[in-house]
């Protein structure tokens, strides 16, 4: 992780990353010559980014022109873009640190732009054997920003770690990590940030009757576990607690009813990216000393057409007795968050939040840009939901939730059946959650965002680690 602190002043010979709303603003010890300014200015008049590098042999000055007058999470979402293209040439020539210098009146600014180098710089090599010779040289950043404190730059080094983790998590194939190793690294996580972690045994799964959890694992010689992350500080706000569920598929092949598409399996070792969703944002929320009671839950397996595996037609019981015609193997993240749904009622809970990569159809609809979210909440929540959303650019796509869609997972031998049909197939997941819930809850498919094919400006390819730094400011502003 790199390094993030706070600076009063830029270090000699460090490059610099200027935010300012003119060139004329820039102090005289950053020692820039009338021509370079002048270039400057002539560079912004050509290039739509106002982004400029001058190469000062050995480091870069770099200007980044800020206009306050357009302020808007789209414009903060451009600092971060911007801060990741400066990450990738300091990375490219070598250099190890850099300052962020903000002149502007917004502190915003000097966080979205470190979170544009530090995710910028995110890799994952390390099963490279030459990893060390191709690691990013990037170090440290600090930030000259009279607005802000230590302890607030504190807080953002926290959320850039736990997301570092959460990409970690998510790119961490099968073979080195499996449901038992996921449960072992949210242990760590638990001991890191002071947080109380249980986890389930197949044993005691059984004796939870967790049929959902229980027949996607039947399929696989390794066992369920499932884990409770608990952050419960003296002064939290909230009587009850918020309850965060997370998908725990560590692999899914789509049991018996095998994926069809080619390739489709390629990318199946982040089908647990919602559990590195909300175990990571506890890790960050615990670790930052937040004021509020949050649990997180994991239901975890991996899902195979091995051994006994669960079949089309079968019946299965899950925790809360709701008996469910399982008529697709592939539709197993509904069938292992169902238990963790019902689990999650004896916390009484004050709002309940589900993170996963549930839908091919929610991917379909909205593709990588953004969160498919349903689910029945307050208004004021939900918008504060949604702020938060644009707060970080992790965006919030709230699909119609009627009563009529329940009519599609209606079964003629069972209490429900676990897919919907051809149409509104993000709907109707969502709405075979709901009925295993009985409090305040919101549903969120990342199934587009959670995993990409190539680097996007600071989101990497692979692993995103999306919704940690979402939840992080929805609780932090609550």
């Amino acid at each position: 992780m790199i390094t993030l602190k706070k600076a009063t002043v830029a270090a000699k010979g460090e490059s610099v990353l200027i935010l300012a709303k003119s060139v004329d603003s820039i102090p005289s010890n950053i020692q820039l010559t009338t021509d370079q300014k002048l270039y400057i200015k002539q560079r912004i008049a050509d290039n739509e980014k106002r982004l400029v590098f001058i190469n000062k042999l050995g480091h870069y000055v770099i200007f980044l022109q800020i206009d306050e007058k357009v302020n808007g999470y789209n414009s903060v979402e451009k600092i971060r873009k911007n801060a990741s293209t400066v990450a990738s040439v300091l990375n490219d020539n070598k250099i190890k640190e850099i300052t962020v210098f903000n002149l502007t009146s917004n502190p915003t600014y000097s966080f979205a732009a470190a979170e544009g180098l530090v995710l910028g710089s995110y890799q994952f090599i390390r099963f490279k054997k030459d990893a060390k010779k191709e690691q990013n040289t990037l170090k440290s950043v600090h930030i000259i920003d009279a607005k802000l404190d230590n302890k607030e730059v504190e807080t953002m080094s926290i959320i850039l770690d736990a997301t570092y983790k959460a990409r970690d998590l998510v790119n961490l194939p099968l073979s080195h990590l499996n449901a038992v190793g996921l449960a072992k690294e949210i242990e760590k996580m638990g001991k890191e940030s002071g947080c109380k972690v249980e986890v389930f045994n197949k044993s005691k799964i059984q004796s939870l009757k967790m049929g959902g959890l229980l027949s996607v694992n039947k399929g696989s010689i390794d066992p369920p576990t499932f884990t409770i992350m608990e952050w419960k500080p003296k002064n939290a706000k909230n009587k009850k607690p918020y309850v965060l569920v997370g998908k725990g598929v560590v692999y899914d092949t789509g049991g018996l009813s095998l994926k069809p598409t080619a390739n489709s399996m390629d990318l199946m070792k982040c089908d647990m990216a919602g559990s590195a969703t909300v175990s990571c944002a506890v890790y960050a929320i615990a670790k930052a000393k937040l004021p509020i009671h949050v649990i997180a839950l994991v239901p975890a397996t991996d899902n195979r057409p091995g051994g006994n595996a669960y079949a089309p037609g079968d019946v299965i019981t899950m925790y809360d007795g709701t008996n469910v015609e399982m008529l697709n193997a592939d539709a197993e993240g509904r069938m292992i968050l169902a238990d963790a749904l019902s689990y999650a009622k004896k916390y009484n809970p004050e709002l309940v939040l589900d993170f996963a990569t549930l839908t091919g159809a929610a991917m379909a609809a909205i593709g990588p840009q953004g969160m498919v979210c349903m689910g029945v909440l307050d208004e004021k929540i939900k918008t504060k939901l949604k702020d938060s959303g644009n707060n970080v650019y992790e965006r919030l796509a709230e699909f119609p939730f009627w009563e009529e869609y329940g009519d599609l997972i209606k079964s003629e031998i069972a209490d429900i059946k676990n897919v919907g049909g051809p149409s509104a197939g993000a709907i109707t997941a969502g709405k075979f959650l709901y009925h295993f819930t009985s409090y305040p809850w919101m549903h969120f498919d990342i199934a587009g965002p959670a995993f990409i094919s190539a680097k996007d400006g600071y989101k990497s390819k692979g692993g995103t680690g999306v919704g940690v730094r979402f939840l992080f400011d929805f609780f932090r502003n609550i």
